[in-house]
């Protein structure tokens, strides 16, 4: 058996919101005193009806060394604020946290940076953090340089450095300034595709060859299926289940499909996005064609796409649409024709007909491309779904294979009904 590297027991957030001073010393003190001890904070809370959340309830696991762990649940969920209790950024409500050895952690774009100091003198930064000494940093400082492709802009403050750039250094230092725990939140998906696949090719080299523990947060279903041993799904707050990734994974977008055929975002700034895209909706709608409200082979499917878009510069826009089913399998990859946008708010439209799709499990991603050459963002397996198998005048219960199942018409006609010649 590995040995343990993280026990979380029992841990709860509980978060007041909308709560802020009242702008008087003696009313601010008197409100926080009452506040010590959460029962009464909670009643006081309650009494005066201010609005109060349980980010995380009662979570507790275990993490061995050398596992590769994945967190899976919607926004909201709950994952990052545990990862951030986990490495120590906020405290828990209840509950506690034990562990060994020391973490870095990628939580969000910048973490840990100083804005004013250079690349260079971030790294080094970085690592007397994680409680290296400087010998220490000089041995690693090179391939930090080179994994993260900034070596242009090294003596470059970090403030002028663009998301990406921010992500490739930050996870640059993270990787190779040899902590035991290295947690990953999802803010990987701001850069490019080439460099997320080396992150992950990275992430999996120093969980297997290394032996150091990775927690890793992801809506990317593959990327998780390539790179976590076991991985837990959290709802509403509540570890809801944990185990094999494979099978998580399945549960996953089995249990949510009918959930997640849309996700709605009314302001920009708490929409999954970047500088230059933000989602405002995305939903998948289907023509029922049956009784009862399931999608099945004869469903025609229409998925809508709304977004905020703020032109890089002169450049056009493609929106690519993929389509996988559960085993990560790419079923298709369609897109738009280049198009020159203004800033604003852009609708985007595909159709997928009835009488294509196979029955089984499938999830869609969504991807943003500036001249057909630089990701502006991914939205990574942004709506799951199911489809329902359907036959008539059969009497084969078998699956089908593959993953589309057309209704084409294919004919039989006799030629010689008389013999062979």
């Amino acid at each position: 058996m590995s040995q343990l590297m993280i026990k979380v027991e029992g841990i709860s957030k509980y978060y007041r919101l909308g709560t802020q001073g009242s702008g008087r010393l003696r009313e601010d003190w008197s409100n926080w005193w009452k506040s010590v001890g959460r029962k009464s904070a909670r009643a006081d809370a309650s009494s005066r009806g201010e609005a109060h959340i349980w980010a995380l309830k009662d979570v507790s696991f275990e993490v061995g060394e050398g596992e590769v762990i994945g967190f899976i649940g919607k926004n909201g969920a709950g994952k990052s604020t545990l990862l951030k209790i986990i490495s120590r950024i906020t405290q828990p409500t209840q509950g506690r946290i034990r562990g060994r050895g020391r973490i870095a952690s990628l939580l969000e774009v910048g973490t840990g940076f100083h804005q004013e100091l250079t690349g260079r003198e971030n790294i080094y930064l970085n690592g007397h953090m994680l409680g290296m000494t400087r010998r220490e940093i000089d041995s690693q400082f090179d391939a930090i340089v080179d994994f993260s492709g900034v070596e242009t802009f090294l003596d470059t403050p970090v403030k002028r450095y663009s998301s990406g750039m921010y992500v490739r250094l930050a996870f640059a230092v993270a990787a190779h300034l040899t902590p035991e725990i290295l947690i990953v939140d999802e803010v990987l998906s701001v850069g490019d595709a080439e460099f997320q696949q080396k992150c992950l090719r990275k992430m999996k080299e120093v969980s297997g060859q290394e032996g150091r523990t990775v927690l890793f947060v992801s809506h990317n279903m593959q990327a998780l299926r390539n790179l976590c041993h076991r991985a837990y799904i959290l709802e509403h707050g509540v570890l809801v289940e944990g185990g094999p990734a494979d099978r998580m994974i399945a549960r996953y977008l089995r249990d949510s499909q009918v959930h997640f055929l849309r996700q709605f975002y009314p302001e920009p700034a708490l929409a999954p996005g970047n500088d230059h895209i933000r989602i405002k909706r995305v939903e998948l709608i289907p023509a029922y064609s049956g009784a009862e409200e399931l999608i099945d082979i004869r469903t025609a499917l229409q998925l809508e796409l709304e977004f905020w878009y703020e032109p890089p510069g002169v450049s056009d826009l493609i929106v690519g649409i993929h389509l996988f089913a559960l085993t990560g399998d790419c079923v298709f990859d369609v897109s738009s024709s280049r198009t020159t946008l203004d800033k604003g708010l852009v609708k985007c439209g595909c159709r997928i007909p009835a009488n294509f799709l196979n029955d089984g499990s499938y999830y869609i991603s969504i991807v943003f491309v500036s001249n057909t050459t630089h990701r502006l963002f991914y939205f990574e397996s942004c709506l799951a779904f199911e489809v329902a198998d359907y036959r008539e005048h059969t009497s084969w219960y078998g699956k089908w294979i593959g993953y589309v199942r057309p209704d084409f018409k294919v004919t039989l006609e006799a030629l010689n009904p008389d013999g062979y010649v």
